[in-house]
């Protein structure tokens, strides 16, 4: 039996998802404080170290302690830096495909990718696109096309009332919806635009 001890004895399980950074779990937070049906309650982890290491042992050590653990990635800083690369080196991109593997198997943990982040998810609320993009400044140009406020500082993401999750709730089913037509994520076409983030609001029962 898995030992559970961080887990409190008396209201809803928790769900841990390890995040890279900031935005994401003002999202994830803005997303615990309004969805009150959700099946978990949502607590997102920031690693102190960020490497992809760092991540994956946090994640594996998650997943002794909690029901499920989500492993949320951004893939523009990992595929930047294999872009850089040296011969010889090990890509980051291999490095990562390595530990989705791993943690495939593992039957309370979810990986799920957005390329090149988050902001492509708040994207696909407006519209659907697979198109390629090269970091993540030039899906923030994409979105505030249509959400022509955004900005990524806290004060925007957690407004009372008026915060970055209530924003698109509206729109969320469409986003859910583009986001299940990408299917698998593919590693010969790492660049194109991709989000799974319709694999979270699953395990929440919310979809």
């Amino acid at each position: 039996m898995r030992n559970r001890r961080n887990i409190p004895p008396r209201g809803k399980p928790k769900v841990a998802v390890v995040v890279e950074g900031e935005t994401e779990a003002w999202y994830l937070t803005m997303l615990n404080r309004n969805e009150h049906n959700a099946k978990f309650q949502i607590k997102p982890e920031i690693p102190q170290r960020k490497s992809l290491t760092d991540q994956y042992d946090k994640v594996q050590s998650l997943a002794k302690d909690y029901d499920h653990v989500i492993w949320m990635i951004d893939m523009d800083v990992i595929l930047k830096e294999t872009r850089e690369a040296k011969k010889g080196q090990l890509r980051p991109l291999d490095e990562f495909l390595k530990y989705k593997d791993s943690l495939d198997s593992v039957s309370n943990v979810t990986v799920i990718i957005n390329q090149p982040c988050i902001e492509f998810w708040l994207l696909l609320h407006f519209e659907f696109t697979n198109a390629p993009f090269e970091d993540c400044a030039r899906a923030e140009i994409r979105l505030i096309k249509h959400l022509t406020d955004y900005a990524k500082t806290q004060k925007y993401y957690t407004r009372e009332g008026d915060d970055i999750y209530l924003k698109l709730k509206e729109q969320l089913p469409p986003a859910i919806a583009n986001s299940k037509r990408f299917g698998d994520f593919d590693p010969e076409n790492p660049d194109r635009g991709y989000s799974a983030m319709h694999k979270l609001y699953g395990i929440l029962g919310l979809s």
